[in-house]
């Protein structure tokens, strides 16, 4: 390891970088980003690392949820307050089931960067085969197919620091302000409940859990618990992928009182499963920053790979600093989680596990469509479940790709969506998201889950 400073990064090898055309207009847009005031502070984020060291613990759980990839032009109210009605509606059916605090964390705010599994794309247009750069996401380049819209340009980075900022500041009045409505499951749109493909069982324990929700609710309304006010004033952090380390290291500051820098992008960056190679840059810098800071960890990690990355990243130890993100897919998660699990467990290193039950199991529909199955994204949940509980570990949290629209993206679920219905409102700017109805039903179906584990305990 070489010695850190913001830009340390810069001397070694990159995954997903880009290079940009004209270097003094990316030298002036990250100096006067270094100028602008941060986005979150770092009391915030201290507070969100002593309770992800909670939920290390069992002692609270983590919901994080958002878009693959935010837009600039999704920077919109309805928008934002759809996929914050969701989280919350959420964490309110998981913080019945579990009776644990939940920590809502939005992919939000900044998630304007996408990885790519190829830095072109071709295409066959009218005056024959053109090749473009790939469209990493609004803080790279655009996605209109075209030589300007894909050049990648420096000042996005502005734009979207720009944009961000204007989210969190309405993400703030959301959660401070309260949507007074959101502790009332009497008035949520629960009609998917009545569709054909459940059984009548699953059908009543739905029913049954959001009549419990709203009678207790309402309880310790009339009571006078201060609780109750708390649900629609609640903590909410952001996160996203820290993909352009020029946007990230503009915004890496030391504050008073404090030695270790602070990345002010966000509350909780995370390193995708493409870039956490040990030598390499993304670990270089989010080495070096007070943050907790996630790691995907995808069905082909080893053992010592992870292990690795989270001595790299949390030399001390520290609790609620190491988020371990597992994306094994459904195909591979009762064979390649458990032996994962257990060798972290056996090293005694401090980490939160969570799963991201939607990058394994993306796959193309019959016309080409790309999407995901409900009962994968359940299945893999319910699988790691088991995983953990046989190799002695905890889960912590789920981390979903989700929209408060009502968007036909992924199959499956109560709300029956086939292949055939894919093309009916396919929104995403990447991959497939599970929409309101979706996102809202497997928050019913990890309570019961979590509350039968409890049961059991």
């Amino acid at each position: 390891m070489t010695q850190w400073h913001p830009l340390s990064w810069r001397d070694v090898p990159i995954k997903q970088g880009v290079t940009y055309p004209d270097q003094e207009v990316l030298d002036a847009t990250l100096a006067r980003l270094g100028q602008l005031p941060p986005l979150v502070t770092s009391w915030e984020v201290e507070r969100l690392k002593s309770q992800l060291a909670e939920a290390q613990e069992g002692r609270r759980f983590v919901l994080q949820g958002g878009d693959c990839a935010e837009t600039l032009d999704d920077c919109q109210p309805q928008l934002i307050s759809a996929k914050m009605k969701i989280l919350l509606q959420m964490s309110l059916v998981l913080v019945h089931s579990t009776m644990k605090p939940i920590v809502r964390i939005g992919r939000m705010a900044g998630q304007y960067a996408k990885p790519r599994s190829q830095a072109w794309e071709v295409r066959q247009t009218a005056d024959g085969e053109v090749k473009l750069p790939n469209y990493f996401g609004d803080l790279f380049n655009r996605s209109d197919f075209t030589p300007e819209s894909r050049a990648f340009d420096p000042t996005l980075m502005l734009t979207g620091y720009q944009h961000a900022s204007m989210t969190l500041n309405f993400v703030r009045s959301l959660a401070h302000a309260g949507f007074a409505d959101l502790h009332h499951p009497e008035q949520w749109d629960l009609d998917f409940f009545q569709n054909a493909v459940l059984s009548d069982e699953l059908r009543d324990e739905y029913q049954r859990s959001s009549a419990d929700l709203s009678r207790a609710l309402r309880f310790m309304e009339a009571m006078g618990e201060v609780a109750v006010d708390d649900l629609s004033r609640v903590d909410f952090y952001t996160s996203h992928e820290g993909l352009n380390l020029h946007y990230e290291s503009a915004q890496c500051h030391t504050v008073p009182r404090r030695q270790t820098p602070y990345l002010l992008t966000t509350h909780l960056p995370w390193i995708g499963e493409r870039t956490r190679q040990l030598d390499h840059a993304h670990v270089e810098f989010f080495r070096g920053i007070a943050n907790p800071v996630g790691v995907k960890v995808g069905p082909t990690a080893t053992v010592e790979e992870v292990l690795g990355v989270v001595k790299a990243l949390n030399p001390r130890d520290e609790p609620g600093k190491i988020v371990l993100i597992t994306r094994q897919g459904v195909s591979n998660v009762k064979t390649t989680l458990q032996p994962l699990l257990e060798g972290v467990r056996k090293s005694g290193l401090r980490v939160l596990w969570i799963v991201d039950p939607m990058h394994g199991n993306t796959f193309k529909s019959g016309s080409g469509i790309k999407t995901r199955s409900f009962d994968d994204i359940q299945n893999e949940i319910a699988w790691t479940l088991d995983a953990h509980e046989a190799a002695g570990t905890i889960l912590g949290g789920v981390h979903f790709e989700m929209t408060g629209e009502d968007v036909t993206e992924c199959t499956g679920g109560a709300a029956g969506i086939t292949e055939d219905d894919l093309s009916l409102n396919y929104a995403t700017a990447c991959d497939p998201r599970l929409n309101y109805r979706q996102a809202l039903e497997m928050a019913f179906l990890l309570g019961r889950r979590m509350r039968a584990d409890q049961a059991r305990q």
